[in-house]
């Protein structure tokens, strides 16, 4: 199973900024140290061709020299830097790396990524570049090239809304968004996806894992996806600070299993992003995706042991 990782590039935030960036790093040495068999790769560079798939001349061109409006960064969340702008196109190439894995493996996986808050035209909510959609319309190109589609379908498990995604998507019938988030939490004007499912604040384990079994029938009953990206997000985890939801570890495992199974039942070739998480304390967001990641490689050998290769 392989992972990409672009924590090298450590934005220069402000002492005191809410965002945890040292959860990316944090992460790539909790793999090292308790998954080893996971092959952890440098995120490529996702070029302006890539990005251009998703995003305006104008936008790319800002992030790229510095010139994007302060409105912008300040709605994104973060200042300018080049190791901003690097991080981000990195964080992208992860994605389609991921996806590009996933198509021959089962299963690949972005270390940081699902920056579903982001527009075709401006970022938002810690989020630069759409990478999730920069990813599958590079990854329906090339199999455009080839005289083939690519029906891939977005499962949103982060705590908010993907309105990013939803927007970009939402005359595309070739992508189909499920976002399953707090309804009264950001964004607090929402975009319509193709399936959104609103929580109250304070929904636990029962409930939400009810509502994802919906999601998922629903899901498969009007689409038939060919690649699928997870947004793993820790922060419906109940020690996430930002979250507002009342998942405990066991409940956040059994979501993930439920996604993991679900495409594996399908042979669904799967692409997994952290997308968000503000645990406190950190190491409550940390183990969450530590947690994620094991049975995530567990999935790459389920879907190798049950590949056609191996069959007498």
């Amino acid at each position: 199973m392989q992972a990409f990782y672009s924590d090298q590039f450590v934005l220069p935030l402000p002492q005191g900024h809410r965002f945890p960036m040292a959860k990316y790093a944090m992460l790539r040495d909790a793999l090292v140290a308790h998954l080893p068999g996971i092959q952890l790769l440098q995120a490529p560079h996702a070029s302006d061709a890539e990005l251009l798939r998703v995003h305006t001349p104008d936008y790319v061109r800002g992030i790229a020299d510095g010139t994007v409006p302060s409105a912008v960064t300040r709605e994104i969340g973060f200042p300018w830097s080049e190791a901003m702008a690097e991080r981000a196109r990195r964080s992208v190439g992860a994605t389609v790396a991921a996806a590009r894995s996933a198509l021959r493996q089962g299963i690949g996986a972005n270390l940081a990524g699902g920056t579903h808050h982001a527009y075709a035209d401006k970022g938002g909510g810690f989020c630069v570049f759409n990478d999730v959609a920069v990813a599958a319309r590079t990854l329906q190109a090339q199999h455009a090239r080839e005289g083939r589609a690519l029906q891939v379908a977005v499962i949103d498990l982060d705590v908010h809304q993907g309105n990013g995604t939803a927007r970009i998507f939402q005359e595309d019938e070739s992508v189909f968004t499920l976002s399953l988030h707090g309804e009264k939490n950001f964004p607090f004007r929402k975009e319509v996806g193709d399936l959104d499912v609103g929580l109250p604040d304070g929904t636990g384990n029962a409930d939400y894992l009810a509502a994802l079994d919906a999601a998922l029938i629903e899901l498969d009953q009007r689409c038939k996806p060919q690649l699928v990206f997870f947004l793993a997000g820790a922060d419906p985890h109940e020690d996430d600070r930002l979250g507002r939801l009342k998942l405990t570890f066991d409940g956040m495992q059994a979501r993930d299993q439920r996604v993991f199974d679900w495409c594996l039942k399908r042979r669904i070739p799967l692409a997994l992003l952290m997308a968000g998480g503000y645990g406190s304390p950190i190491e409550a967001t940390l183990q969450v995706q530590l947690n994620t990641y094991r049975l995530a490689y567990a999935h790459w050998q389920r879907w190798q042991m049950s590949s056609p290769m191996t069959q007498n």
